[in-house]
């Protein structure tokens, strides 16, 4: 089942989807500080490195779906919150003129829960209706990565489209009944030394490759709230900057002194350090053969970041590839619900026929 994979960044998604059973044959990624990331860990998939807006359909290879992430910045409920008015947010057209031209059997798009504000609502209902248009039968739903086998409190919306002449629409699954916390993730690189890192790599670090961490000052935005969560519990959003990782889970819990401002625990202030690149991949849920490539640690933690848990990924791709062998086998391509329903009528249909 070959995918095409769009805005593709390191490739969270593309691995998941991978892990699942998909081949993953064309990826498309502007940004050049990522190239070698995902050529080195996605060696059978084509990159191509051009701006999106200048690739026409025919370009990119006939595949079974198409999957990826648009830019997100703009519709971020931390940014300026733009949308669909920013450069940015235009991009999810260039989603939807692709899909329009390929019409593979199904779409996966990904994007921050910040999409579903209401300053935003005329301009994602428009996104749905123009998928619609392009002949999907649509589910969408925001989804917190933590039930989805990943260490992590992470909201992201998926909007899932199955091709309506299939003849059904996806289901999202209802996810993993254990939670994973910090410990299941991160503990067992406890005994093991990241590097200090300022800015840009001067060595690596030689036991875990990219166990290094950003090591620069706290800025106040960064102490308006507790960054420190315990063994215990599941990691906060990692994002994509590394002066906002959270703090690795050996430091207290921060205290607090009034309205956004908290300070750290004077009785262990060497504790407080912001989570390495690798922890936070390892929350992210990429295994540690996935190495990032990368001089500046501001890349690391962005390329991170930005990505799609890879359990997640898998575990919705899973899904989608029951119900598309499904189609190729039956021909209707129905959820596994859905086909027993079906099948629940038709013998109903049978039996009333007998009956007169």
């Amino acid at each position: 089942m070959n995918v095409v994979s769009l805005f593709s960044g390191c490739g969270g998604l593309d691995l998941g989807f991978h892990q699942a059973g998909f081949n993953i044959i064309w990826a498309n990624e502007y940004d050049r500080s990522i190239w070698n990331t995902y050529e080195i860990n996605h060696q059978n998939t084509k990159l191509d490195k051009r701006d999106i807006r200048s690739i026409q359909s025919d370009e990119i290879p006939d595949c079974i779906g198409i999957i990826g992430g648009p830019p997100c910045q703009s519709w971020s409920e931390a940014g300026a919150g733009r949308g669909i008015n920013d450069s940015r947010g235009q991009v999810f057209y260039e989603y939807i003129r692709i899909l329009k031209d390929k019409k593979p059997l199904f779409f996966l798009a990904e994007n921050v829960s910040g999409i579903l504000a209401d300053k935003h609502a005329q301009a994602f209902t428009n996104i749905l209706y123009q998928f619609k248009d392009a002949g999907y039968e649509l589910a969408y739903k925001l989804l917190n990565a933590q039930n989805f086998e990943v260490p992590q409190d992470r909201k992201r919306v998926i909007i899932i489209g199955y091709r309506e002449d299939i003849g059904g629409g996806f289901d999202f699954p209802k996810g993993s009944h254990k939670n994973f916390t910090l410990r299941d993730a991160i503990y067992d690189l406890n005994l093991i030394e990241p590097t200090k890192i300022s800015s840009y790599l001067d060595k690596k670090n030689q036991k875990v490759p990219n166990h290094e961490y950003l090591d620069s000052s706290f800025s106040s935005i960064y102490m308006s709230r507790n960054r420190v969560r315990s063994w215990d519990e599941p990691s906060f959003t990692i994002q994509a900057g590394g002066r906002h990782a959270p703090i690795h889970p050996q430091a207290n819990k921060m205290i607090w002194l009034a309205k956004d401002k908290w300070m750290f625990d004077p009785e262990s202030p060497k504790s407080y350090r912001r989570l390495s690149v690798r922890e936070c991949a390892r929350i992210q849920t990429f295994p540690d053969d996935f190495i990032f490539q990368y001089n500046s640690i501001t890349d690391g933690y962005k390329m991170v970041g930005n990505a799609v848990p890879v359990n997640l990924a898998r575990i919705l791709a899973t899904k989608i590839k029951e119900d598309i062998q499904q189609y190729l086998t039956f021909g209707v391509c129905k959820t596994v619900r859905q086909h027993q329903l079906c099948m629940q009528l038709t013998l109903l249909n049978t039996k009333s026929t007998h009956l007169f």
